[in-house]
């Protein structure tokens, strides 16, 4: 076992690797990174509950977004105007969350009942999507040339593209609003927000799980940067309060390799499995992590 020192970790250093592996295999089915599951596997598991851990959980994301960015690219699935969107929506809100956590978070039993509720109202949303009457949005034409993006407009008021022989809009004003939230919880909690964007687009903007993928996944990406960053810069600024904020860059690299490689494969393996299923996997995953964290900060009450 080796030990981590600005995390204070001691663990096997193949177990980051792995778990980070089975985690973004799975996720980045939905166009999320994983490091919403990541964060408290690091906090429960490997008692990483210090500010720190939501910069290091960023670092994650950065070393392995790339790998899904360019596998959704090469299939033509990527919608850049989307993408672009929800990074300038989301950077000013990323910011104003790692204020929020340091400021009036840092302690871990507040950290865990806001992401709780947080992960919470994702299931219920994510549930009640699942519950309607399954559309033709869900299905999977494996080998259709119908199955990648063409954008057909990308303008002040609207973001327009067609994908598997549909036409689907989003309005600009809406998502640069939406990723703004989602940029402030994201920054919080130490996810980049994919977590959260990426669901919204499916049930509240109504468009398709496998052409938005590669879109959240790049502005996790850009958003994450931002967030290392500024977690990198004030943390001398907190030196003396005895809160460790800057990220472990070790721990947060192996988790990322093992990141990468699950990315690639998730990316790869998306287009054979109906929409439907990658949803209700998903749901399954955050309604886990939220019940779990709930229970743990009122049982600290």
């Amino acid at each position: 076992m080796i030990q981590f020192p600005i995390s204070g970790v001691e663990t096997y250093w193949w177990l980051p690797i792995v778990v980070a592996f089975a985690i973004s295999c799975m996720t980045s089915m939905s166009g999320v990174s994983g490091a919403f599951l990541l964060l408290p596997f690091q906090v429960s598991i490997l008692g990483f509950t210090s500010p720190a851990v939501s910069p290091t959980n960023l670092i994650f994301s950065i070393v392995a977004i790339p790998s899904g960015v360019w596998r959704y690219t090469r299939e033509k699935r990527m919608v850049w105007g989307l993408a672009l969107i929800i990074i300038v929506g989301s950077l000013p809100g990323v910011f104003l969350g790692a204020v929020i956590r340091i400021r009036y978070l840092p302690d871990p039993t507040s950290f865990k009942l806001f992401a709780g509720l947080v992960l919470l109202y994702l299931a219920v949303r994510m549930g009640l999507d699942l519950a309607r009457k399954s559309e033709a949005r869900d299905s999977v034409p494996v080998a259709s040339s119908l199955f990648k993006v063409t954008i057909l407009s990308f303008g002040l008021k609207k973001v327009s593209y067609e994908f598997n022989g549909a036409t689907y809009n989003a309005s600009v004003i809406g998502l640069i609003a939406l990723s703004f939230i989602v940029g402030i919880v994201g920054g919080t909690y130490g996810i980049g927000g994919g977590a959260i964007i990426a669901p919204f687009l499916v049930v509240v903007f109504r468009l398709p799980v496998h052409s938005i993928a590669g879109a959240t996944l790049l502005a996790t990406f850009a958003t994450s940067i931002a967030g290392v960053a500024f977690y990198t810069l004030i943390a001398p600024f907190y030196a003396d309060t005895g809160l460790t904020i800057a990220p472990d860059w070790t721990l947060g690299a192996l988790f990322g390799i093992g990141g990468a490689a699950g990315m690639y494969v998730g990316a790869r393996l998306q287009r054979f499995l109906p929409g439907k299923v990658i949803k209700a996997v998903f749901l399954l995953c955050v309604l886990f992590i939220a019940v779990a964290y709930l229970y743990g900060s009122f049982a600290c009450v």
